[in-house]
């Protein structure tokens, strides 16, 4: 027995750490410390054991010792265990920081006693303190959060949480920061919520950080933006992590996009009458554009009620049988029923009274710049006379150009370009002015006046620096695709100049040519079987043959389609797969468009467009017509157990979330 015991005192002097023993009685005073303890505050056991008064507190930090004693004080009143992390001075006059574990019990002869162990956290307290300063010398948010599926925040810091617009918890109301820690994602906006998770796949894969700009939602609703990397490292207890350090650019993120917004408004400008800014969120609307002639010039830049300026605008001017029609369109965008997904941009033609008291026949658009604010563009049309002026007016300069227009059969556009880059367009037929992003109808405006290459070419498909090239290079080839035909068409362009000198006007010439090869036709197999790769590179053959993609992103969006073994994909979430850094908006759903209908050609040149279901702009593959390889694994029959073996669409970064659960299942089967 009596070696039990000694047993006994020799792991509370050296296993357990900092273990003491206090009488909580008066006088409260230690009954035992162990050896450890002392080693720790480098003094001896008889300079802490004292039945007259507690010796230990002595050892407590001056600032930690009032904090210490209502600690002691808390434990005499019952019986239970509390935690406390204080500061201490060893004999030596360093500073240690320990986590007291303090349980109080009463013994049988009514005696009560406290046991306490001691972990040294100095190490921990010292990054923090560090941590601390970091905080108080940049200004960056700092988060630290687990690698799970759904992670949890373990720690952030005061700046973030000023970023994110955190209050202070008050009594009895709900601590949105614990409600945030528990899962990383709220803060995400849903758009963003995809890339983010893939972001995370790929530095926890890959074990290499990432960075980039990127929205977060604050607490308050409103989104802030910020820069920031993510990092995977290890913890202090060996468990992988994720870490962030952000940057808030919200400021510098909205003086671009005010930038943007001025020169696409610019842009704009040069095309519509009158230009009104409709917010949905606020419910305001305002007039950012007009002609001083107009009645809206005294509200420009002014915020209205969106149903005041309804009832001033359309009861006063619109015609009484144009009224209705007009109150339904503008009811429907209130609505959020006019912007459907995949769909071109609304727009309406009605009579109205113009500012002269005539009245006259007005084309509108509702152009969306996102969630909550559109852009409604007007101008008046132009009737049969003014337009047979403007055609007179351009008569000459046609002339001028009828020369180097016919020595091509097929010629299609004429522009010219002076020497400081500004753009005069004199013919063009009505698919090269598509081209360009216009209307026959609004390219007739801009025949009337120069305008800025850089702004001319802002909606085309080909690039501004194409076009930059071209007129260095004399001549230059771009693709374009003709909605007449739903094919791709090449345009060729030839660039010369009027006189020698450096500084007379350019003019260029615009023809269609036909594509390479566009005579030829893809001889089908016999049978029609579609076969599907998606271990390793991702191909689709018909047959033994492999379909050519002409274009990349057609190719890719078949096969997020294959992805996802038959459920729908919308618009929006196809755009944030095939372009991950670009917002869903105008522009980039014309490109999905575009992209939409070139896969939709190549399957119908190969007589399998019927694996492919689209309604209401949504689209998926139909499983049951094709042979996939991951539909044949994931049956789990044996004959396929061998088809997967490592490697999932590696032509695409988003694949790597289903890679995951392909790797997840093999290890499973195993």
């Amino acid at each position: 027995m009596n070696r039990m015991l000694n047993h006994m005192e020799d792991i509370l002097n050296e296993q357990v750490s900092g273990f003491h023993q206090y009488i909580l009685d008066d006088p409260v005073h230690l009954s035992y410390v162990s050896e450890n303890l002392c080693k720790m505050v480098g003094v001896r056991p008889e300079e802490l054991l004292c039945e007259d008064k507690d010796l230990y507190v002595s050892l407590v930090h001056p600032a930690d010792r009032g904090q210490y004693c209502g600690f002691l004080r808390r434990l005499t009143q019952e019986e239970q265990t509390l935690t406390s992390e204080y500061r201490l001075i060893t004999k030596d006059g360093a500073v240690r920081y320990v986590r007291d574990v303090f349980t109080s019990k009463r013994l049988d002869n009514d005696v009560l006693v406290g046991c306490s162990v001691l972990t040294d956290i100095t190490d921990l307290k010292q990054e923090n303190h560090n941590l601390r300063f970091l905080n108080e010398t940049i200004p960056c948010g700092f988060l630290k959060y687990t690698c799970e599926k759904q992670p949890r925040i373990t720690y952030i810091n005061q700046k973030m949480m000023e970023i994110l617009r955190f209050p202070e918890a008050e009594d009895g109301a709900l601590d949105e920061l614990e409600f945030y820690k528990n899962n990383i994602f709220l803060m995400i906006p849903i758009e963003e919520r995809r890339r983010f998770s893939l972001y995370l796949n790929r530095v926890y894969s890959a074990d290499a950080p990432v960075a980039g700009e990127m929205p977060l939602l604050r607490c308050d609703g409103t989104r802030a933006q910020i820069f920031g990397w993510v990092t995977k490292c290890v913890n202090e207890r060996g468990m992988a992590e994720f870490q962030s350090v952000c940057l808030d650019v919200t400021e510098r993120h909205r003086a671009k996009q005010e930038r943007e917004t001025k020169r696409y408004l610019k842009a704009l400008a040069d095309v519509y009458d009158k230009i009104f800014e409709f917010n949905l969120d606020t419910d305001t609307v305002k007039c950012l554009h007009c002609n001083d002639a107009s009645t809206f010039k005294c509200f420009e830049n002014l915020a209205v009620r969106i149903g005041d300026a309804f009832e001033k605008w359309i009861i006063n001017t619109v015609t009484p049988e144009d009224r209705d029609r007009v109150c339904d369109f503008f009811q429907d965008f209130c609505g959020k029923k006019l912007h459907e997904p995949g769909a071109k941009p609304p727009q309406i033609t009605y009579w109205a009274r113009s500012s002269d008291g005539i009245n006259r026949q007005y084309s509108g658009i509702f152009i969306k710049v996102d969630a909550s604010t559109s852009f409604y563009c007007c101008r008046r049309v132009p009737d049969a006379e003014e337009a047979a002026v403007l055609r007179t007016e351009n008569t000459r300069l046609k002339e001028n150009m009828k020369e180097l227009v016919m020595r091509f059969a097929d010629g299609r556009a004429a522009f010219e370009v002076s020497a400081d880059g500004m753009v005069k367009p004199l013919y063009a037929s009505e698919n090269v002015c598509a081209f360009f992003g216009y209307s026959k109808e609004e390219w007739m405006p801009l025949m009337q006046k120069t305008t800025p290459l850089e702004n001319f070419v802002a909606y085309s498909e080909a690039e501004y620096e194409d076009f930059v090239e071209l007129l260095r290079k004399g001549e230059a080839e771009f693709t374009y695709f003709d909605y007449e035909t739903e094919t791709e068409r090449r345009i060729k362009a030839i660039c010369s100049q009027k006189e020698p000198d450096s500084n007379s006007p350019r003019y260029v010439m615009l023809y269609s040519i036909e594509n390479a090869g566009a005579g030829e036709t893809n001889s089908l197999p016999e049978t029609r079987t579609v076969s599907i790769r998606t271990f390793g590179y991702f191909d689709v053959f018909v047959g033994d043959k492999p379909i050519a993609f002409r274009n990349k992103k057609a190719k890719e969006l078949l096969a997020l389609l294959v992805d996802r073994r038959g459920g729908y994909v919308a618009s929006e979430e196809a755009i944030s797969f095939l372009w991950e850094d670009e917002p869903v908006n105008t522009v980039t759903l014309s490109r999905y468009r575009k992209v939409a209908l070139r896969l939709k050609n190549t399957l119908e040149e190969y007589g399998i467009s019927d694996i492919i279901e689209a309604v209401d702009g949504k689209r998926r593959i139909v499983c049951e017509k094709v042979q996939c390889d991951l539909y044949d694994y994931l049956t789990g029959k044996e004959e396929y157990a061998q088809l997967f073996r490592g490697s999932y669409l590696t032509n695409y970064s988003w694949a790597e979330t289903t890679l995951g659960a392909l790797a997840n299942h093999q290890q499973s089967r195993y």
